[in-house]
Formats: C-alpha cells, sequence, structure tokens
C-alpha cells in the first residue's frame, strides 16, 4: 500500500474523541505535527501536537486557519460544524478536508433524512414515522399503533442532541405525556420528532473510513449510553466502550458494509452529496440480524478512545485518501488490529448529564499512565500554579483506557486506573464490558 502520508494535520475540535485523533495522528510515521482547534490543555501535552484557540463553528476562522498553518489534511471532529457547513468552506477554499459536506452531513443532522435514506437503500431500519409541530395528534395515534402491534416506543428529536435526544419509553403513557414536548414550538412543516419502533438486542458501533463510493470499517465497537451501573439513569453522550465484540465476528463485520454503509453511500451519491468522512453504523443486532438505529457522520464518543489504540496501521494517509475520493484498493476493507482488546471507561463530572459542576480538581492522572493506561482529556482545564494540574471543565472530564490479551483483562486494566483518579462528585460506570455477550452475529437483516 504506498499513499501519501499529510505531514501536518489540521483536527478541529477539543473533546475525547479529537484527544484520541491528535494521539494516533502524532504517532504516526511522516507525521511531523498535529494542530488542534482549539484543543484543551490536556491535548495540548501530547508530542507533536499544538493547540490554537479557534472556534470550529467559525468558519471564516477556520478557513483563515488553514491558510495560515496550510496543513496537509482538515479532519473535522465534531458533528456540529460538519453540520454548519465548515467542510463545504474548506473545500471551496481549496483546501483537502476530512469529513462530509453539509447536505451529506444530514445523515446525522435530521433523523427524519437518515431513515429516507436508508429507505431508498433497502437499509433494514426500525418501524418509523416522522412528525412536525402540527402533528401531536397523528403522532399520539402512531404510539398507539406500535403498541397495537406489541412494540414500544422510541422517541427521538430531529436534529442534533450531543447523543442525549433519545427517550426509549417504557409504557404508551409516558410516551403521550412525552410527545408535546418534542413538538411545542416547532414549525408543522418541518420534522422535529421521530417516533421509532424500540427494537431488542445488544447494541454495536461500526464505524467506515468512506471516499465517497468505497468504504473500509475501523473495528467495531460497543458504547454505553446510560448514566448508571445496569444500563440505569438518564442517556448521555456516552459512558464508556469496549472492543472487540464477541458477538460480531469479521465476516458479520463485512456483511454490515455491503447491507448498511455502502446502499448508503451510494444513495448519497445517486443525490449528488457524495460522502467523504467517518460513517458511523449504530446498529442493534436482533435476532433476525443487525439492524440500522441511527448513524452519525463522525467517530463515535467515547468508541473512538477505544478503538483508535488498536488500529495497526496508519491513519492519517487513509484519511488524506479518503478526503481526495481515492482510497486506493489495496486498502484493506477491514482494518487490521492488533491483537487483544481495549476498554474505555468515562468519569463524569457531577451533575451531567445536566447541569455539570466545573473546577474541582483532578488527582491521581500521573497514577493512571504509570498504570500503563491511556488517559483523553474531554472535559479538563489546566489549574494554575502553585497547585497545578487539571481541573473539571465540562461534563464528561476524561475517559480512560486500558488494554489486556482479552476484554477480561482489558477491562481489570481499565477498573484499575480509573480507580486511581478522584476528584468530588466523580460519576462513572462500574460494569463496561462486564457482560460481553457470547456468540457470534453473522446473520444480517434485508
Amino acid at each position: 500500500m504506498s499513499i501519501r502520508v499529510p505531514s501536518r494535520i489540521l483536527v478541529l475540535g477539543g473533546g475525547g474523541r479529537e484527544h484520541a485523533l491528535a494521539w494516533k495522528l502524532a504517532r504516526e510515521a511522516g507525521v511531523d505535527e498535529v494542530i488542534v482547534a482549539p484543543g484543551s490543555d490536556g491535548i495540548a501535552g501530547e508530542p507533536r501536537v499544538r493547540c490554537i484557540r479557534v472556534e470550529p463553528m467559525d468558519r471564516g476562522a477556520v478557513v483563515a486557519l488553514a491558510r495560515a498553518e496550510a496543513p496537509d489534511l482538515v479532519v473535522v471532529g465534531p458533528e456540529a460544524p460538519l453540520g454548519a457547513g465548515v467542510a463545504d468552506a474548506l473545500e471551496g477554499a481549496g483546501i483537502p478536508v476530512f469529513g462530509p459536506m453539509r447536505a451529506a452531513a444530514r445523515m446525522e443532522t435530521s433523523k427524519a433524512f437518515c431513515h429516507e435514506v436508508a429507505a431508498a437503500g433497502r437499509v433494514a431500519m426500525a418501524n418509523s414515522r416522522s412528525f412536525g409541530g402540527g402533528d401531536l395528534d397523528a403522532a399520539v395515534r402512531y404510539v398507539g399503533e406500535l403498541d397495537d402491534a406489541g412494540h414500544g416506543a422510541v422517541l427521538k428529536a430531529d436534529g442534533l442532541a450531543a447523543g442525549k435526544g433519545v427517550i426509549v419509553t417504557t409504557s404508551v403513557a409516558q410516551a403521550i405525556e412525552l410527545v408535546p414536548s418534542f413538538l411545542a414550538g416547532r414549525p408543522a412543516d418541518v420534522p422535529a420528532l421521530v417516533i421509532e419502533a424500540r427494537l431488542h438486542g445488544p447494541e454495536a458501533s461500526v464505524i467506515a473510513i468512506c471516499d465517497g463510493t468505497r468504504a473500509v470499517a475501523l473495528p467495531p465497537a460497543r458504547d454505553h449510553k446510560r448514566l448508571c451501573d445496569g444500563d440505569a439513569g438518564p442517556n448521555t453522550g456516552g459512558m464508556g466502550a469496549y472492543s472487540p465484540l464477541p458477538d460480531l465476528d469479521d465476516p458479520a463485520v463485512e456483511a454490515i458494509l455491503d447491507t448498511v454503509h455502502r446502499p448508503i453511500l451510494a444513495e448519497l451519491a445517486r443525490r449528488g452529496t457524495p460522502f467523504r468522512g467517518f460513517l458511523y453504523a449504530g446498529l442493534v443486532l436482533t435476532a433476525d440480524g443487525p439492524v440500522l438505529l441511527e448513524t452519525n457522520v463522525r467517530l463515535g464518543d467515547p468508541e473512538a478512545q477505544a478503538i483508535l489504540p488498536r488500529l495497526d496501521i496508519g491513519l492519517a494517509p487513509i484519511l488524506l485518501a479518503a478526503a481526495r475520493g481515492e482510497l486506493p484498493a489495496d486498502v484493506p476493507t477491514l482494518l487490521p488490529v492488533t491483537d487483544g482488546a481495549t476498554v474505555a471507561i468515562v468519569l463524569a463530572a457531577d451533575g451531567y448529564p445536566g447541569d455539570p459542576r466545573r473546577g474541582d480538581r483532578i488527582e491521581g492522572l500521573d497514577e493512571a499512565a504509570a498504570l500503563g493506561a491511556l488517559v483523553f482529556h474531554a472535559g479538563t482545564v489546566a489549574r494554575r500554579r502553585p497547585e497545578g494540574g487539571f481541573g473539571t471543565n465540562g461534563g464528561r472530564v476524561l475517559a480512560v483506557v486500558g488494554d489486556g490479551p482479552e476484554l477480561q483483562q482489558a477491562r481489570e486494566h481499565a477498573e484499575r486506573a480509573a480507580d486511581a483518579v478522584v476528584f468530588d462528585g466523580a460519576q462513572r460506570r462500574h460494569d463496561i464490558a462486564a457482560d460481553a455477550p457470547a456468540p457470534a452475529m453473522t446473520a444480517v437483516a434485508r
């Protein structure tokens, strides 16, 4: 495989996903410098990484930064800048960018659009309907129809919600009570709410690097969305992840690329909006096979923190080739990984996912690193001397990643390292990868 390696890379974003990206890219042969905007104090501590305080949502400022720094490639980390057209602005300025244009980014910014594209590509998804602000009666009726058919209702806000705009209802009464909160004040002719039939089975994340037509898969991972052990508590942006998945083997991942990613790429290309970026498929592994739950247009967070340390191939040249629409045929469909497993445990601030507290002193980061764990910063800030160190500065504060020859050892490693990190009000789960399913999933729903 012979692909040009970008020597200077600009990564947009400043969370845990972008820390993991910067860590991975800066370690690769041929990469001289990774610039992260805005980055963070924690990210700035990585070798060959420099942070510049530029707002990723400001298209003009991002283009000006890219012109001034002259990177060989810009990688857009979060979904919001993609939905705001930052990739369009960079491409319009002739700057190579990995991340979809605004029209293709609707695969995440509109759940109704995702269902529309999936249906056109014959991709299996849950039965659903979308509703605008004037459709309250119709939405309530649809909840009743799902119940009559033996299905629970899942309510999803049609738009970006940082992974928290979804409510899995437990009764018809709860669903009917909550529907108005999704529709109030919304235009009648614009989708505001998608109601889906509830699916049952473990979830999985399969993320592909796409060049508009071709898709190559990163190792699959499993995210844990609920705040508390046993999948209790409110939805969050993700409280931990692990990779690989014992119940999703390589042939199953290949089949998912064939039945999910490639049909979506083909349909978007047919519409004149080719997709170049990370295409994230959130799946439910039902008894009949994998069914698409959602798509995102970027790396998952915290999946990235578990996936990227497993990659046994240079990521930078693959991203540059995909940005140009030219993934070589000899890039493996399943990107190679190291032996073993990884488990990422998220430590969140007091009050998350509502109103997280900031400013609590973090202790034990050196101890976690001494145990051999990776620590990726998501919501931290450097504290002024004489104390020094870091304090909390956001909802999800850190991801602590342990590895091992098998999932159990990786989990024990991550738990020991996470135990070493202490701050007031810290929230975390203790069951990440504790009950990984055993049987391999090979059937694919159509």
